[in-house]
């Protein structure tokens, strides 16, 4: 018999459980002969009001020069971003989604025998790279369950430690540490490791905290911030770094050529200049929100409090919750992955979507 390629493949990569995403529209269609526009996805994170309408205009009048290679160092988003942060461009970095960026700094810091250090039910990605890179990954319970534990995380840190992942709001719980604690924490970290605090879901943060002051005191810092919640654009894969220029340089060093698209590089570009769909966006957010946990504590159905636009729900059995619901046409996303079996996580979408899925969750609670 012949080997096995596998037996021959990297073990770290062959071992790994791929990451999962939310379950696609068109198949969930498919598999239950529906038609797409009948099905409510409230699964990952997206943003219901969709695009900017600017950022789709701007990418529309690009797709005629998709025959030319996109800026390979994305000059024009970089400068905006730069200018918007009040840093300079060397502060900054983009990626292919802050998906990248958590592969870059990977790639930039990692080897066998380095650790990595995050909280309990971060976001799954965290880990795949750790295993990737044959790094150690070590896993903080929580305060009182749901928060960071910024004083174990810290206590945590070894010589072995390169990279701490802090996630503000953090997938998929919805928590937030505060300024004060983030203060506290970073002064503390010895300069052998490189705190990457994620911020994903910054803009649904009623008191956002202001993490860009520790890349400016020049601190081993990366602010890792997406335009695929808020700003609407998942589908076009953009987000971006604010870091030192040491940290900028390792990582531009690590990437790809070309690695964001012009798409995304002229949608995003757009997208920051339109603040008033970013507005529109949080108020969708905070209006479904408050639907949702009025309905929660009316059944005494356990959550937690969300700084996002998604909330964590204890409906006793997830995955058994998840299967009825997409049976009716509306998919959540179960927290049997992140070791949450009794919850799902709802993303907050439009009047319409928080409707029907409000009407399920009574039909199959």
């Amino acid at each position: 018999t012949v080997m096995s390629i596998i037996s021959y493949a990297n073990q770290n990569v062959y071992e790994l459980v791929a990451y999962q995403p939310g379950k696609p529209i068109e198949e969930t269609a498919r598999e239950l002969g529906l038609r797409p526009e009948d099905i409510v996805k409230l699964a990952s994170n997206e943003n219901s009001l969709g695009p900017s309408p600017l950022a789709v205009e701007a990418m529309q009048k690009a797709a005629a020069g998709m025959h030319i290679y996109p800026d390979g160092a994305s000059f024009a988003l970089r400068s905006r971003v730069a200018e918007l942060h009040g840093v300079d461009f060397a502060n900054t970095v983009v990626a292919n989604g802050s998906s990248e960026l958590i592969e870059l700094l990977a790639h930039a810091l990692l080897r066998p025998g380095t650790e990595v250090i995050a909280a309990d039910y971060a976001f799954t990605l965290y880990p795949i790279v750790a295993k990737l890179m044959g790094a150690s990954y070590i896993s903080i319970p929580n305060r009182d369950k749901w928060t960071h534990d910024l004083e174990a995380m810290l206590a945590a840190i070894t010589p072995q430690t390169r990279l701490v992942f802090i996630t503000n709001p953090t997938n998929p719980v919805g928590t937030m540490v505060s300024q004060e604690e983030l203060e506290s924490f970073i002064s503390r970290v010895p300069e052998h490791v490189v705190v990457a605090i994620d911020e994903a879901y910054i803009e649904f943060a009623g008191l956002p905290t202001d993490s860009m002051k520790f890349v400016k005191q020049g601190r081993n810092v990366a602010v890792l911030r997406t335009f695929s919640k808020a700003y609407g654009l998942a589908g076009a894969r953009c987000g971006y770094a604010i870091t030192t220029p040491e940290i900028a340089d390792l990582l531009n060093k690590a990437r790809s050529p070309f690695n964001v698209n012009a798409f995304a590089q002229v949608g995003a570009l757009a997208a920051l200049d339109d603040t008033g769909h970013i507005a529109r966006s949080v108020q969708m957010v905070n209006e479904g929100r408050r639907r949702y946990e009025e309905f929660f504590t009316a059944r005494g159905l356990e959550y937690v409090p969300s700084h996002t636009n998604f909330i964590l729900v204890n409906v006793g059995n997830g995955v058994e919750v998840f299967r009825k619901a997409l049976a009716r046409g509306v998919i959540m996303r179960p927290m049997a992955a992140y070791g949450l079996t009794a919850y799902i996580r709802i993303t907050i979408g439009n009047e319409r979507e928080n409707s029907r899925c409000l009407e399920v969750l009574s039909q199959v609670m």
